[in-house]
C-alpha cells in the first residue's frame, strides 16, 4: 500500500480542523500523522483515526535552534518511512516538513495553505515571513490555497507561478459534516437550558461569535459595535465562544474589560462542542481580518445562521452578500455596527438569509465533496509517478 505523511505544527489541526479526513483516506493509503504531541493529544488522534504517528517538537513562533532540531527529526522520519507523498498544514509545519520532504527525496511535496498571517506583519518580520513563504512554496512540488481568493493573493503576493497552485473541490479543507452540524441534534429542552443558564431569553437577538478571542479576530471591533448597538437595541445579546489569548496578538484591555463587565456580554471561554451555542443565537458575527477558509463561517451556516463576516478571502466565498449573510469591510467598526443594527431590527431580511444558510453550504461544502476531491489528487499524482 502507497504511503502518505500528513504533517501539521500541532495535533489539534488535525483532530479538529481536519477530523475524520485522515481515517478516511487510511482505507486508501497507508497513513502516517506527525505533529508535536503536547498532553498526548497525538498519541490520541493515532488511536482515533487508527494511524501510524510521530511526535516532533514544532513551535508557532520563529525559533531556528529548535526549527533546525524538527528539521532533522523529520528527516530521519522521513528516510525511514519513504512515503510516495508528503502533506503538510500549517504555517511552521508546512515550511519545515516541505525542506525535509525535499531533502528526504519524498517525490509528491504538498502544502495546503489555510491562511496567512503575514498579511497583517509589516517592516523587517513581513519581510522575512515573505521570504520563509517562498522558500516553503519553492520545496514544495504541489501548493493548495483552501480558497480561490488565497490561490488570487498567493499570485498577487508572486510567491510561486500559478501552475504549482490548485483549489480543490469549491475550497475548504476538510468541508463540512452536514449531519453533525446540524440544529436537530440540539434539543429544545437543551437550548432552553443553556439560554437559562446564559440570561438570554426569546425576545433577545443574540449574537455569537466563535472563534480565539484576539486582535486579528476583529474581537476589538465587534465588542465596540455591539455595545454602540445595545444602548440603542437592549434587547440584544452577544456570546463570545473561544479561549481568551494573551500571548500573541491581546485584545486591546479596553476590550478585555467590556467583555468582563458588560450584562449583555456573555463569554464562555473554550467550548469542546460550539453546536448548542450557534444553536440559540440569532447571527454569527465574525469579522475577521484574515482567514483561510473558515470553518466558522461553515459551522454556523450548516447550523442555519446567517452571517455577519469581512471582505476577505474565504468569508467572502462562503457567504454571498444578502443571500445567506452581510459582507463588509475589514476592520470597518461603523460598517460592523451598521450590519449588526440591519440584522437587529430587520426580521424579514433575518429570516430570509437564515432559510438560505444552510442549503447554501450543504450545496457546495459537504464534506464528501472535499474528501472525494483530495482522493482523487492523490490518486493522480502517485499514477504519475510511475
Amino acid at each position: 500500500m502507497k504511503k502518505i505523511v500528513r504533517i501539521t505544527t500541532i495535533p489539534e489541526s488535525m483532530a479538529k480542523l481536519l477530523e475524520g479526513q485522515l481515517g478516511y483516506m487510511s482505507e486508501f493509503y497507508e497513513m502516517v500523522a506527525v505533529s508535536s504531541n503536547e498532553n498526548n493529544k497525538l498519541d490520541l488522534l493515532g488511536e482515533k483515526e487508527n494511524i501510524k504517528t510521530y511526535a516532533t517538537e514544532f513551535t508557532r513562533k520563529i525559533t531556528p535552534v529548535k526549527d533546525l532540531k524538527a528539521l532533522y527529526n523529520l528527516y530521519k522520519i522521513l528516510k525511514k518511512e519513504k512515503p510516495e507523498i508528503v502533506h503538510t498544514h500549517t504555517p511552521k509545519a508546512g515550511t519545515v516538513g516541505m525542506l525535509a520532504a525535499k531533502l528526504a527525496g519524498v517525490p509528491v511535496r504538498m502544502h495546503t495553505i489555510a491562511g496567512l498571517p503575514l498579511l497583517e506583519a509589516t517592516g523587517f518580520k513581513r519581510k522575512l515571513l515573505s521570504s520563509v513563504e517562498k522558500m516553503t512554496y519553492a520545496c514544495a512540488t504541489k501548493i493548495y490555497p483552501n480558497s480561490f481568493v488565497m490561490k488570487d493573493i498567493i499570485l498577487e503576493e508572486k510567491f510561486t507561478t500559478s501552475n504549482k497552485l490548485k483549489v480543490l473541490a469549491n475550497g475548504s479543507s476538510n468541508g463540512i459534516n452536514i449531519k453533525h452540524f446540524s440544529k436537530d441534534n440540539i434539543s429544545l429542552e437543551e437550548q432552553k437550558s443553556l439560554k437559562k443558564s446564559l440570561g438570554i431569553s426569546e425576545e433577545n437577538i443574540t449574537f455569537v461569535f466563535v472563534g480565539r478571542m484576539v486582535k486579528d479576530k476583529g474581537v476589538n471591533e465587534l465588542v465596540a459595535s455591539f455595545i454602540k448597538l445595545n444602548e440603542e437595541n437592549p434587547l440584544t445579546k452577544l456570546l463570545l465562544v473561544g479561549p481568551l489569548e494573551k500571548d500573541l496578538d491581546p485584545l486591546n484591555q479596553e476590550t478585555e474589560k467590556h467583555i468582563e463587565s458588560h450584562p449583555n456580554i456573555k463569554w464562555v471561554g473554550f467550548q469542546k462542542d460550539v453546536r448548542p451555542y450557534f444553536a440559540i443565537s440569532d447571527v454569527l458575527a465574525f469579522p475577521s481580518y484574515r482567514e483561510g477558509f473558515p470553518n466558522v463561517v461553515l459551522q454556523a451556516g450548516a447550523m442555519e445562521l446567517p452571517s455577519i463576516v469581512s471582505d476577505i478571502n474565504g468569508c467572502n466565498e462562503i457567504i454571498i452578500n444578502n443571500k445567506n449573510g452581510i459582507i463588509i469591510p475589514p476592520k470597518d467598526e461603523d460598517q460592523l455596527y451598521k450590519a449588526m443594527l440591519e440584522m437587529a431590527q430587520n426580521n424579514n431580511l433575518r429570516d430570509q438569509l437564515k432559510q438560505n444558510a444552510r442549503l447554501m453550504i450543504q450545496d457546495r461544502y459537504q464534506q464528501e465533496l472535499v474528501w472525494k476531491a483530495l482522493l482523487e489528487e492523490y490518486q493522480l499524482l502517485i499514477k504519475n509517478l510511475r
